[in-house]
C-alpha cells in the first residue's frame, strides 16, 4: 500500500465525520448517530454506495436541518468524501465505511428517513442478482432501518439495472406506493427533484449519450 493510502487511511480513523466498522464508536452508532455524530435530532437520510459523496454532499447544501450518511466499503473515496465535506464546513454530512448488508448494524428500525441509491455497480452477470442493491434482501433491510416510511430512490444509467429493478423485483413486490419512473431524467419533471447534483458517473455517461434512468417508491404503512 502506497504511503499516500496509508496517510488517507489513518486520516479516517481519526476524522469526526466517518464512522468504520473497526471503529470504537462502532458498536454504539445504532440509534445513537444523531448524539454521537450530528448532535441534533434531524432526519438521517443515507446514500448508498456513495464513492465521493457528492450526492450526500449535495443534498447536505440543499437541505441544512437534515442529516445525511454517505455509505461505502472504498476508504479512498470516503477519503476524499469526507475532506470536502470538512473543507466546506458541512456539519450535517458524515460518512460510514461498511458493507450495504450491515446496515442493520448500524442503523436501527425507523432511524432512517430516506435512501437514495446512485449510480450503483449494475452487477450485470446473471449469478450476481442478489448482489444488486435493489434485490429483495436489500429492500428489506431498507424498509427495516425506515421503518416502512420514506423515500427510496434509484438513479442509473444502466437500462438493464433499471428494467430488472421495476419488472423483476418491484413487480413482485406489494408493500410499497407511489411509484414513480422515467427512463430519460434529463428531460422529464423528475430533473428538478435532484437539485442540479450529479456525479462523475452520470457525467460520463450523459456525454456518452446515455440517458439517466430514475425511479423512486414509499413502502406502505
Amino acid at each position: 500500500m502506497s504511503r499516500q493510502k496509508l496517510k488517507r487511511f489513518e486520516d479516517l480513523r481519526n476524522r469526526h465525520n466517518v464512522i468504520e466498522y473497526d471503529d470504537d464508536r462502532y458498536s454504539n452508532i445504532k440509534s445513537n448517530w444523531a448524539n454521537e455524530i450530528f448532535k441534533n435530532s434531524n432526519p438521517i437520510n443515507l446514500e448508498l454506495a456513495c464513492g465521493r459523496g457528492e450526492y450526500s454532499i449535495g443534498l447536505a447544501k440543499e437541505f441544512p436541518n437534515e442529516n445525511f450518511v454517505g455509505v461505502d466499503i472504498k476508504g479512498e473515496r470516503l477519503w476524499q468524501g469526507s475532506t470536502k465535506a470538512l473543507e466546506e464546513g458541512l456539519e450535517n454530512v458524515a460518512f460510514a465505511r461498511n458493507f450495504i448488508l450491515d446496515l442493520e448494524q448500524m442503523f436501527a428500525e425507523g432511524e432512517v428517513k430516506d435512501i437514495w441509491i446512485i449510480h450503483p455497480d449494475p452487477r450485470p452477470r446473471d449469478r450476481d442478482e442478489k448482489r444488486r442493491l435493489t434485490f429483495h434482501r436489500f429492500l428489506d433491510i431498507y424498509k427495516n432501518i425506515q421503518g416502512g416510511n420514506g423515500r427510496v430512490h434509484l438513479k442509473t444509467d444502466n437500462t438493464p439495472l433499471y428494467e430488472w429493478t421495476l419488472n423483476e423485483v418491484l413487480a413482485n413486490r406489494t408493500d410499497f406506493k407511489d411509484l414513480h419512473f422515467v427512463d430519460d431524467l434529463h428531460n422529464s419533471v423528475y430533473l428538478e427533484e435532484h437539485y442540479g447534483i450529479s456525479t462523475r458517473y452520470e457525467r460520463k455517461f450523459s456525454k456518452a449519450g446515455e440517458t439517466i434512468k430514475y425511479l423512486r417508491f414509499e413502502w406502505k404503512v
